[in-house]
């Protein structure tokens, strides 16, 4: 457990802490529902990008058959739940779901984001560029009631017409546009079109800048979560069809309106409070967003170390980070074609993966301190070593060795005799020729225990430790190393029967001698 620093006291640090894990511990009941990575909680951002793609693909035919007039906005629209209801008017129906889908997926994976403590350190600039994000998602959710022009798009109008009007900066009033028939204008529809056409293109520029850091993002959940995504959007669009309301008409004050709580609350916030108090309630709310990085920062962790002397420009270390922290830069030595590897600081997770990445180290290099070309000096792999070393020399009954997560299941506190754990900093820093060592050395069995399906700590721990075992990334495991002899378990609290289990079948395969 980190630390609280000097910006946080220890008690805020506990709360946090309580918060947090409430909230893993809801995730871990979840996973037992949606097994193999398929938790929804787990996928909330890739879950956004597949709604914000349904906006997108369904936008372009709306957008086809839409009338940019203020006459044929109303007709257009309407028309397609009349005329297509099984084509145009399911897809507008879709179009609809997606964006409240989109506003709810975002907003529970920025609270995710900020209760998991995602928001600090080298997570910051991706936390900071996801804000303006907010923003783009509200006028453009809003912005599509307009283009409806129905007594609801009208509602949406001149509310946020009035909203606006309370900030300070325009020398006219925006309400005025919307007293009256005439004052509507197709030259001011055909701007509402553009703003509702241009600002998901920004939000897709918004959405590339934040995840830059971010390498290998999932901009798409699991197959059997878009199934399912898509599958209940599409029942809902069917069982519940968007049908407009009643020609807008701006002699009469609508009443009695289908209102979207979802996309239109801050609209309805401003009716109950008033325009000011709204633009003060969201002045605050992302200041506090802004904010929240600094109030939660934390003492600096140990980054990623770099020795010239053992480091050969391999690129594995650059390929395996998974925030980009790691380039290639010209050899200090000075010899032409050679490369080294280059940790930026402000980027580095200090997860570890890209020491289980370095080739220079594995536990059978003959020397008598270990010192591989990239390591982390809090945990550094010769510690691993003379560690695991000591262990089993001293042990009264053969060993089962469990390398795990210091974010997934506590190993080193399972209270087997016969267990002996190492809580690494991540799954995937573990160099798999550890697990051969380990079972050269004496161990009757080794486990390698990672997060949750889908709940990796540091994203790709438990796809590249998985992937090194099988073979299908380097380093891997060498094939004269027998699967009966180890076991991988990725399991969150919740699911601890699958540890217990894996222990009892190496327990099994020892007293029956299968193991060399």
């Amino acid at each position: 457990m980190a630390a609280a620093s000097s910006q946080e006291t220890p008690a805020q640090y506990m709360n946090a802490q309580a918060i947090r894990n409430s909230w893993k511990r809801f995730e871990d009941t979840l996973d037992l529902i949606f097994p193999g990575g398929s938790n929804p909680l787990r996928n909330l951002g890739a879950i956004a990008c597949l709604m914000f793609a349904i906006l997108l693909l369904s936008g372009i035919y709306l957008y086809a058959v839409f009338d940019t007039s203020v006459a044929g906005a109303w007709k257009s629209v309407d028309a397609l739940t009349r005329q297509q209801p099984w084509l145009g008017g399911w897809l507008r129906s879709m179009h609809r779901y997606a964006a409240d889908g989109f506003m709810i997926a975002t907003v529970l994976h920025l609270v995710r984001e900020w209760v998991m403590g995602h928001h600090s350190r080298f997570r910051r600039v991706t936390w900071l560029t996801g804000i303006p994000l907010l923003a783009f998602l509200y006028v453009s959710g809003i912005g599509g009631f307009w283009l409806n022009w129905d007594r609801l798009g009208q509602y949406a109008a001149v509310a946020s017409a009035e909203l606006l009007d309370a900030l300070p900066l325009l020398a006219t009033s925006l309400s005025r546009n919307f007293l009256s028939a005439e004052a509507v204008s197709d030259r001011l529809f055909s701007l509402l079109v553009f703003v509702h056409l241009g600002v998901p293109l920004l939000l897709l520029f918004g959405l590339w800048f934040h995840l830059q850091r971010i390498t290998r993002p999932n901009i798409l959940p699991p197959g059997s979560v878009s199934i399912g995504v898509l599958a209940s959007l599409g029942i809902i669009a069917v069982a519940v069809p968007v049908i407009s309301t009643a020609p807008a008409e701006l002699g009469l004050v609508a009443t009695a309106l289908p209102l979207d709580w979802i996309l239109l609350h801050l609209l309805v916030l401003a009716d109950v409070l008033s325009a000011r108090s709204t633009w003060i309630l969201i002045a605050l709310v992302l200041a506090l967003l802004v904010a929240a990085p600094l109030f939660s920062a934390r003492a600096t962790a140990a980054v990623a170390v770099v020795d010239a002397d053992n480091c050969n420009g391999c690129r594995r270390c650059v390929e395996d980070c998974p925030y980009s922290a790691i380039t290639l830069e010209p050899h200090p030595h000075g010899k032409p074609g050679q490369q080294i590897a280059v940790v930026a600081a402000e980027r580095c997770a200090s997860c570890g993966i890209c020491a289980g990445a370095c080739p220079s180290a594995t536990p059978f290099r003959s020397v008598v301190e270990l010192v591989n070309g990239i390591d982390m000096p809090q945990l550094s792999v010769d510690t691993l070593r003379r560690t695991l070393l000591d262990a089993l020399a001293s042990a009264r009954v053969p060993q089962i060795i469990a390398f795990g997560c210091a974010h997934g299941l506590d190993v080193e506190a399972l209270g087997e005799a016969d267990v002996t754990g190492y809580n690494l900093l991540c799954t995937g820093m573990l160099p798999p020729s550890f697990v051969e060592y380990a079972l050269r050395a004496g161990a009757v069995g080794v486990i390698i225990s990672g997060c949750a399906e889908g709940a990796c700590e540091f994203r790709l721990g438990n796809t590249w430790t998985a992937q090194r075992l099988r073979g299908e990334r380097e380093p891997h495991l060498r094939r004269n190393v027998s699967s009966r002899d180890y076991r991988v378990v990725f399991a969150g609290d919740r699911d601890r029967g699958r540890l217990d289990q894996a222990i009892k079948e190496l327990r099994g395969n020892a007293a029956t001698g299968i193991n060399p």
